[in-house]
Order: structure tokens, then C-alpha cells, then sequence
């Protein structure tokens, strides 16, 4: 029976974290957009982290996306919802 649970749980948390993905993606757009007061690292980093994300997120793979983009969240210093 449990198995079954953990079935359920996961056909409604994939959905969930596929439209988490672009929700990432906007919030780190916007933190660019500002000119944030990053190195010339850092922001490479969180290019290269964003662009990973969307990737991750167009090939299905949603969990590895959002700790992805997660990443790159952190970096610009943008709060978890």
C-alpha cells in the first residue's frame, strides 16, 4: 500500500516543479536586469547557472532545475519562496 503512495506523490509533485522552473527563471531575469553588484565571476556563474536551469527544465529533468536555478537565486541573494 505505501508504494503506492509514493506514486501519487510523485505524478502531483513533478507538475509542481515544472512550473516552479520558470517562476526561478523570471526572478533571476528581473535580479539581472538591475545590474546587481556582482564580480565579473559571479555573474558569469549565474549566467551559466541560469541558462543550465532552463535546460534542465525544457529536458524534463525539474528537481535539477530548481536546485540549479536555486544556485543562482542564492548568488544574487534572492530569498526562497
Amino acid at each position: 500500500m505505501k508504494p503506492a503512495y509514493w506514486l501519487i506523490a510523485l505524478l502531483f509533485s513533478t507538475p509542481a516543479l515544472a512550473f516552479h522552473c520558470p517562476v526561478d527563471m523570471k526572478q533571476i531575469d528581473d535580479a539581472l536586469a538591475t545590474g546587481p553588484a556582482l564580480s565579473a565571476e559571479q555573474l558569469a556563474e549565474v549566467k551559466t547557472l541560469r541558462a543550465e536551469g532552463e535546460t534542465l527544465h525544457k529536458a524534463g529533468r525539474h528537481q535539477e532545475s530548481v536546485d540549479t536555478l536555486a544556485k543562482a537565486k542564492a548568488l544574487l541573494g534572492i530569498d526562497k519562496i
